[in-house]
């Protein structure tokens, strides 16, 4: 989870706005993936629609209008950004969830508001006023040293949690909830308990959301790939199951996104 140039959750990043990720400082990798920063600037009149496969990972997001604590998507979503703005945010771990006081599964697919004016505050003045980079390493910096006093204790299961996270993402031979049991040295029972506690999705759609972001990413940088060939290198059964997966998941075929993640652009400069 420390790769700050993975982007296997974005479905179309040649319509992504100015956009950064920063490694969090060593002594914070238990519990915070990276951190990340999007600014935009959108023409009057006109949106920009995100659309991602998310991490199957909680954030913790600071705009302009306050902070709040996002649940893990539980499939593809989108955001529509219009005007101008801004999102500070920084991936947590699975380590670092019980500090929040929340259960995953309660906060899948939502966002709940947190009160840390005290956090919020000082960095909308540093994000508010014209970008530099050295405004923006002071505002991760205060967002580092408030999750360090927020979440001060990684149990060993939400460690074992982080380190599931990191099989799934790296080896693509995990393809069922065995392997991922085996490979953890658990047994299935407690493997589907610890991803419930600390994710709040199953071991199987974590599985399947890592293949799938990998798929995707296969099928945008590599066209002249076929759709057989790419289901083969994840391990998937056969071109119909990873064609199954994606409709169910994204709502769409391989084919229809790979003819459709060539030619989405950008809908405005950006400034």
């Amino acid at each position: 989870m420390d790769s700050t140039a993975d982007r296997r959750g974005v479905l179309y990043p040649a319509r992504l706005p100015e956009f950064q990720r920063i490694l969090a400082p060593q002594h914070l990798r238990d519990r915070v993936g990276w951190f990340w920063v999007a600014r935009w600037n959108i023409a009057p009149g006109r949106t920009s629609r995100q659309e991602l496969l998310p991490f199957p990972c909680m954030n913790l997001v600071i705009q302009p209008t306050g902070v709040t604590l996002a649940g893990i998507s539980t499939g593809a979503s989108h955001r529509d950004l219009t005007g101008n703005g801004w999102v500070l945010a920084a991936l947590l771990l699975p380590a670092s969830i019980r500090s929040f006081g929340v259960e995953p599964r309660s906060v899948l697919g939502s966002e709940v508001s947190l009160s840390a004016e005290q956090l919020l505050e000082p960095v909308r003045q540093l994000m508010d006023v014209p970008f530099t980079q050295e405004r923006l390493n002071s505002a991760v910096d205060l967002l580092a040293a408030w999750l360090e006093q927020k979440v001060r204790i990684t149990d060993q299961h939400g460690l074992t949690a982080n380190k599931m996270l990191d099989l799934v993402a790296q080896r693509r031979d995990i393809v069922n909830v065995v392997q991922l049991a085996v490979a953890l040295g658990l047994s299935v029972r407690s493997l589907q308990r610890l991803s419930s506690d600390y994710v709040g999705l199953t071991p199987l759609t974590i599985i399947r959301r890592y293949r799938l972001q990998e798929a995707a990413q296969r099928l945008r940088e590599n066209p002249s790939t076929s759709i057989t060939q790419i289901a083969a290198e994840l391990e998937y059964a056969d071109h119909a199951h990873l064609t199954k997966d994606f409709r169910q998941l994204l709502g769409f075929t391989p084919s229809a996104y790979r003819a459709g993640s060539t030619d989405r652009k950008p809908s405005t400069p950006l400034s």
